[in-house]
């Protein structure tokens, strides 16, 4: 099993492990933020960058710090920081019709930081297959969520097929991402 590429910013030794942990994860909200202000208002689901974000922090900061990232991040819309796309309220959005996609970024940070702690950040090609990993979760939570909404039919029709290829565009994205990063951070042990 490998490190996740944020393992790789400084030893970790008891002493800094949390601090290094808690900082991560603010950036990484921080990260999700910019993301979510990229965005094409569609009703009822915008289009925004939180996908690439998402798929970008499970797979540098592994399974729990990934999966505990976004929930700060939600922790923070419920406070009423104006995290999400359009800046609507926490509460409005995590029970409304996209909650299921939020909800589904947590099981999907987790699911590819989790595939490249076992070495599918190494290749291309694997790598591209964990982040459509977790993209597949995301949708296996928001679209049956919206479909509630909205009945499954149009919930495949606006939850899903607008959607196809700019998140495929945005998982290469985000796969090469992750390549460049881990040219530019210190190998394991450094």
């Amino acid at each position: 099993m490998t490190q996740p590429l944020a393992a790789t910013l400084r030893p970790a030794t008891p002493a800094n492990r949390l601090i290094r942990g808690a900082t991560l994860a603010v950036l990484g909200t921080a990260i999700l933020l910019l993301a979510s202000k990229i965005a094409v208002p569609l009703p009822p689901v915008p289009i925004t960058m939180q996908t690439y974000a998402v798929l970008l922090i499970g797979m540098v900061y592994g399974a729990r710090l990934g999966a505990a990232t976004i929930l700060l991040f939600i922790a923070e819309g419920l406070a009423g920081l104006p995290v999400f796309a359009g800046a609507k309220p926490g509460t409005l959005v995590l029970i409304g019709p996209t909650a299921g996609y939020i909800y589904g970024w947590v099981v999907a940070a987790f699911l590819v930081g989790w595939l490249g702690e076992r070495g599918w950040g190494r290749s291309v090609p694997r790598l591209i297959a964990a982040m459509l990993a977790g993209n597949a979760v995301i949708y296996l939570f928001g679209l049956p969520w919206l479909a509630a909404f909205i009945g499954p039919k149009a919930a495949f029709t606006a939850g899903l097929a607008p959607f196809v290829i700019g998140d495929a565009l945005k998982l290469v994205l985000a796969a090469l991402t992750v390549r460049a990063l881990s040219r530019i951070t210190p190998p394991r042990g450094a």
